[in-house]
């Protein structure tokens, strides 16, 4: 196993595909996987317990991120909202840029994993699918777990959720200039995966 760190940054909007991307990205390679907006889900649960959001970020720990329940809509919800407050983002960075950086290559998937936390990463790909297409996945999910949810709901969750993450004045929701674009709209999440899995075959090093 090579000692040079190797990243591939994955960012996208909600429900376009990235977590399942990265994930299989990692298995796929034998990459550490980190999911970053479990950091700002949990932050987001600790605030709906009454901490305040930058308090709740600075007392952040990794354990955390195992626990259940942070898939919920009012924890997205909360998370999204202390997403756009500067010092959260930067209580949380040096987290995800050390985890980054590890030996044995890693994954991270977020909203500014190419642009902010990981610039340097070797391989940076943006997840989009069209927010139609995005909220039916997302009203599935729910529906399945049981959410009282209607599809017209989720539609407006997923635009104002977009439209938060890409205005916000702190690291805004956008692709790297040298990120790869992979818009799963019209495609299986197993031709997704693969074509993801193509990109980064052709950089990641031979010993890793």
């Amino acid at each position: 196993m090579s000692d040079t760190p190797f990243t591939v940054a994955i960012d996208g909007p909600a429900a376009a595909g990235k977590g399942t991307i990265s994930k299989g990205i990692a298995s796929q390679f034998g990459f550490a996987h980190l999911d970053t907006g479990l950091l700002y889900r949990a932050v987001g649960r600790r605030t709906l317990r009454g901490m305040a959001p930058v308090e709740a970020a600075q007392a952040l720990t990794a354990e955390e991120l195992e626990q259940g329940g942070l898939r919920t809509a009012e924890i997205a919800q909360a998370a999204s909202k202390v997403a756009v407050i500067a010092e959260v983002r930067a209580a949380l960075v040096e987290f995800q840029r050390t985890f980054a950086r590890r030996t044995g290559g890693a994954v991270l998937d977020g909203r500014d994993i190419g642009t902010v936390i990981c610039p340097e990463a070797e391989v940076k790909l943006f997840v989009t699918a069209s927010p139609e297409v995005r909220a039916e996945r997302r009203y599935l999910e729910l529906a399945a777990k049981g959410s009282d949810v209607t599809r017209e709901q989720v539609l407006s969750d997923v635009r104002e959720r977009d439209a938060r993450d890409a205005e916000r004045s702190t690291a805004p929701m956008k692709p790297a200039d040298d990120a790869v674009l992979l818009d799963t709209s019209d495609l299986s999440i197993e031709t997704a995966l693969a074509k993801a899995v193509e990109i980064v075959e052709k950089v990641r090093p031979a010993n890793l």
